[in-house]
This record gives C-alpha cells, structure tokens and sequence, in this order.
C-alpha cells in the first residue's frame, strides 16, 4: 500500500514538470518564434504542388506571408506579375496562390467551349484543386513539424550553453547538462510541435474556409485558367519571299530615319525607316526581312488588334505574320507603350518628385494589364503556321547609373524641374521590371532573348561614333539614331539560328 501511494503521489509530477516549463522563458521564448517565424518560414519552404487540369499546367501554393492578417489569394500568369484573386479573402498567413501558364490550346481546354461538359469539367477542376491544395498543405504539416524540432533544439542547445557559461571551474561536463537538460529539452520538442501543429492546423482551417468560399463563387472555367482566347486572324495576301519579320513599336520601325527607297503597305503611315532595325537585320541574315513595326503600337493595338494612325487603319501585326508562310524568325520589340512609359518619363521631368502612390498604382496596374495580353502574344507566335523562331528585344535604358543632373537631356527644357539621380533609378527599377516579364515569357516558351546594348544618353566616353540614342533637341527623344539601330540589329543577328 505504501508503494501504491507512493505511485500514486508521483504520477502526477510530470504533468506539474510541463507546467512549469510552460511557463518558464525560453519555452516562452520558442513558443513566440514557433508561431512569428516557424509558420511563415514553413509557407515559404512548402513547394509547390504541379496540376494538370483541362490540358492547362498549374501549380498549387501558397504566397509568401506578410504582416496584414487578411488578404486575398494569389495568381501569377506564365510566372510573371503576381495578381490577386479579389475573390478569395484569406484570414491568417496562409493564402492560396496559383501559377498559370503557359495556355495550351487541346482538346481538354476545348471542353470549356461544350455546353454539355462545362459543367463537369468545372467541378473536376474545382476538385482538383481542393485536393491539390490538401496535399500541398499536409506536405506543409511534415515541414512545420520538422520546423518546431528545430526551433526546439535550437533553443535547448543555447539554455544548455547557458548553463555551461554560468558553471564555474569546469564543474560540469556537457554529459552532466545533457543528463540534467534531457528531460526538459524533451519536453520543448512536445511544445513545439505541439503549438507547430496547432498553429498550422489553425492556418488551414482559415485557408481551406476562405478558398471554398471564393471557388463557391466561380461561374466560369475562364475564372480559374483563362482557355478563353481570340487569335488574331490572317489579312491580306500571302507574302513570300521573306525570311524573317519584325513587329513592335517605334523603336523598331526606327522614327526619324531616311524612308524607305520604295515604300510599300503601310510603310509611310507607320513612319518605317530605310535603317530600321529590320532593315538592319536584313544586311546580316540571309533572306529578307519585313519591316511590320509601327510607333505607338501596343499589343492590344497594333500587334493582336488593329491599330488607328490617322485616317488609316493598320491591320494587326500577327495577322500579317499567319499571311507569310516562309518566316524562319520573328523579332518581338514591344512593352514600353504598354506601361505608358512616355507619360511616366514626361511626369518626372515636370515634378519635383514622381514615386508618389498615384502613379506607382497606376504603373502596377498596367504591368498587371501587359502581363496578361504579353500572355496572348506570347501563344500567337507560338501557334504561327510556319512554327518560327522567335526573338523577344528587351527595353534598354535611357540613363547611365550614374547620371550627372546638368546634362542637358538630364536636365530637360527650360520650364522643367529635370531628373534628378532619384528619379532615373526609379525608372531604371521600372524598366527592369518590364524587362523581367519580357524575359520570363519568353523563357516559358523557350523563345531567345535579345538584349541590346546601347550607350544611354548623358554617358561619358565615347567611341568616336555618334550617339546610340537621339537626345532631347532631336525630332524623336529616347528613340535609336541608325548608330543605335545598327547595334539593335546586331544584338538580334546573334541570336539568329
């Protein structure tokens, strides 16, 4: 009887053990980085889950946490600009995110276009991304669980160094604090996991509640993979005789040039010069190369639509290209008249400062529109019939890194306030962001990337040439002089198979 008492005394003292270790501050210490860094570090490390889902690749994950405690869902096009899923607000740091893309165009994303199946094809896809998600979030679990026995021992190891510290004379070995912290340590690797699994538990209930709730809401299979898509098509007569073609803007049909000896199409209306980039182009590949570029095109209008100069409607540039059987590359210059760059440039010219919320949004919001029509584009020359190479020309800079504010093009008119070095590396990020999804696209895609080289204005040095870029006293300001021109094309031939 004395032992059963005895027994009986003793059982509950570990329970009294983990109270006190609950409250003790290293324990408190490990709690608070469980749920602050374990949890978020465990959303981020999570990879994601890859679908196949009416033909379209998609994978299933999560954003990457911030500080808000709610938001909405993510989705990022062909792995470019993230956009939000307004659709789907989130409670918690976990927040569903999807990558689309590239669109393919098969019999499975026909289905969307068949009355009959639609509507099981979208719960099919609706179920199959419930379930990716679950496996995505059960992998998390495995990953949040090995974070709290990290955290444990990571605490345990600086309580026992601790101890080790505040022994004196080498009194105790690292045996006798491992014999005496074993237990307790133990008993931080059950609160963390616990308070892990709790937390990450938490987390997908809010997930999981707010994802259905916004899916509930889906009325189209173009809300979850957009197969919805109308190509441009062909106009014209068939075009022979051409192996190559280049569309764009401006920069490519090179403003401010001598005109071409024999203009032809739309060659006057679009301002198409003799040293145009494919005119170029055409003096170092083999075969001819057609000039389709106009200024001011964007991709809505001018590349997959029609573009208006005047009294002249120009028909879409990918609808000339489907005319042209015998294309062996198409050369892409295309993107800052998208984002409205000239408008941007011309703002911070005339204010003192131009990072100012209203224009940042404005800009976000026009990558986000670019971002999705760069899509498009993207599968349109894909699908060409002649299947051609394809090179996509980044935007160059304007500006040097380091710009000396009294150089005149820096300087800008008399009425202006001018760029100061804070206002050309803000343009130099948004030029860089725009050149992030050129090259990401493209990439998807497997086309080659050209990335030209030119001198920017106000640079120092020379090399006994003139100037890649026309300046501010010239006709056409920030657009390639035939110096310019030359190394565009250049840049390209290179890439040329």
């Amino acid at each position: 009887m004395v032992v059963t008492r005895e027994r009986a005394v003793e059982r509950p003292r570990p329970m009294r053990a983990l109270g006190r270790e609950l409250r003790s501050w290293p324990t408190v210490l490990m709690v608070l980085l469980c749920l602050t860094v374990g949890i978020p570090l465990t959303i981020a490390l999570t990879p994601a889950q890859d679908l196949r889902i009416l033909g379209q690749h998609i994978s299933v994950g999560a954003r990457t946490p911030d500080l808000s405690l709610e938001g909405p869902a993510g989705l990022v096009q062909i792995g470019n600009t993230q956009l939000d899923i307004p659709r789907i607000q989130v409670w918690g740091p976990l927040r569903p995110q999807l990558s689309l893309g590239p669109v393919q165009r098969n019999d499975d994303a026909a289905k969307v276009f068949d009355p009959e199946a639609s509507a099981q094809a979208t719960a099919q896809a609706v179920e199959q991304l419930r379930t990716g998600f679950v496996n995505w979030y059960l992998l998390g679990a495995v990953g949040a669980v090995g974070t709290g026995l990290a955290i444990a021992a990571l605490v345990g190891c600086a309580r026992m160094l601790g101890i080790l510290r505040r022994a004196r004379g080498g009194e105790l070995t690292v045996a006798d604090v491992w014999h005496r912290c074993s237990g307790t340590i133990g008993r931080m690797a059950l609160v963390s996991v616990t308070v892990s699994v709790l937390a990450w538990g938490a987390c997908g209930a809010l997930a999981y509640t707010g994802t259905m709730r916004g899916l509930a809401q889906v009325g189209s299979l173009s809300d979850l993979v957009g197969a919805s898509r109308v190509t441009p098509a062909p106009v014209g007569p068939t075009v022979t005789g051409f192996a190559g073609a280049v569309i764009g803007d401006s920069r490519a049909a090179r403003v401010g040039g001598p005109p071409v000896a024999d203009p032809e199409g739309d060659d006057v209306v679009c301002q198409r010069s003799a040293d145009s980039l494919a005119g170029e182009l055409a003096t170092m590949v083999p075969g001819g190369v057609r000039n389709l570029a106009c200024p001011s095109a964007t991709i809505a209008q001018g590349l997959r639509g029609p573009q208006q100069r005047g009294e002249t409607q120009v028909p879409p540039q990918v609808a000339l290209l489907k005319q042209m059987p015998d294309l062996r590359f198409v050369v892409v210059a295309i993107g800052p008249n998208d984002v409205g760059w000239s408008d941007l440039i011309t703002y911070c010219y005339g204010v003192e400062t131009c990072d100012d919320n209203l224009t940042r949004g404005e800009f976000d919001y026009r990558m986000g529109a670019f971002d999705r029509e760069y899509a498009a584009l993207l599968q349109d020359l894909a699908e060409l019939p002649s299947r051609p190479q394809v090179v996509v020309m980044t935007s160059y800079g304007a500006f040097p890194s380091e710009t000396d504010p009294a150089c005149p093009d820096a300087r800008g008119p008399a009425y202006a306030v001018g760029l100061t070095q804070d206002k050309i590396d803000l343009l130099t990020d948004r030029n860089d962001q725009l050149n992030a999804v050129l090259r990401t696209g493209a990439e998807k895609y497997g086309f080659a990337v050209a990335q030209p080289d030119l001198r920017p204005l106000c640079s120092t040095g020379t090399d006994g040439m003139s100037p890649d870029l026309q300046g501010l006293s010239d006709g056409y300001a920030f657009h390639p002089t035939a110096i310019g021109s030359l190394r565009l094309a250049a840049t390209v031939a290179r890439l040329v198979d």
